[in-house]
């Protein structure tokens, strides 16, 4: 893979590494019950990436070997990052009024969506260049693709699938676990068949049967969450999924967060 995602090149210092995979291998996961009910996924740490800890994160992308993120809040843009330094060569910067949310790459386009304002964006592949807009109802929140539709969430237990033609939706499934539906799901990512999702100021991500819409198990990521705060108190919740389907493992990152963790989950 041309970016170098598996390598340890330019990433942080080993002695580091090594202090860090130490205090994971010493937490243990918070003892929830919808956890023990859904079932947790296991999962070790295989690499640290720096992350700029400007990033207020609301998409996390891998695509053709290159990582990909875009931010919200006061200064919401779409980067090319640097895996060396986890800052991001800026490609999109959005008007102010508007306050940027997930993205994904399908068909040669950048689909991005923003938060409130019911404004998704369209943009040529490499190039940027914005070729078109689209609506939608409700807000904006997490964004990805199974390969056919665009998949986005909008902070409730929906999941909306939109047609890539008419950029309207033509599905809806309802996230639930034992009956009861999950809400504020947030940033998402198409992986090996399931949706994963961050749920909105909690530790976990949710695994995601998108035919029936249950969750079929979470990822407790707390630990991290401790980790990237103990560098930086300023780090903001967890939020940021990218699958790299070469090697199966997952990169996660927070808003504001200084590291990219690499997983690799214990059932892929």
């Amino acid at each position: 893979m041309n970016s170098g995602l598996t390598s340890k090149r330019n990433s942080v210092r080993s002695y580091h590494l090594i202090l860090w995979l130490a205090f994971l291998a010493a937490c243990t996961p918070r003892n929830e019950k919808r956890i023990r009910e859904a079932g947790e996924i296991g999962f070790t740490v295989q690499q640290l990436l720096p992350h700029d800890p400007k990033a207020f994160t609301q998409g996390l992308l891998i695509y053709q070997g290159q990582l990909y993120e875009s931010t919200g809040q006061d200064s919401s843009w779409i980067g090319v990052v640097d895996i060396g330094t986890g800052v991001a060569n800026r490609k999109v910067v959005l008007d102010k009024k508007f306050f940027g949310e997930g993205i994904t790459i399908l068909n040669n386009k950048v689909y991005q969506l923003t938060w409130k304002n019911k404004n998704g964006f369209i943009y040529s592949f490499p190039s940027f260049t914005k070729v078109g807009e689209f609506t939608y109802p409700g807000e904006g929140w997490g964004l990805t693709s199974e390969g056919t539709h665009l998949i986005m969430s909008n902070g409730t237990e929906e999941i909306v699938f939109l047609d890539t033609l008419s950029l309207k939706p033509v599905k809806t499934i309802t996230v639930k676990h034992q009956g009861n539906p999950v809400n504020n799901l947030n940033e998402l990512e198409f992986a090996d068949g399931y949706l994963y999702a961050n749920i909105w100021q909690t530790d976990l991500v949710a695994r995601i049967d998108l035919g029936s819409g249950e969750v079929t198990g979470f990822l407790d990521l707390s630990a991290l969450t401790r980790q990237a705060r103990a560098v930086n108190p300023k780090a903001d919740v967890l939020n940021g999924i990218a699958w790299h389907p070469a090697t199966k493992t997952m990169l996660v990152t927070g808003k504001y967060w200084p590291y990219i963790f690499i997983l690799k989950l214990k059932d892929s």
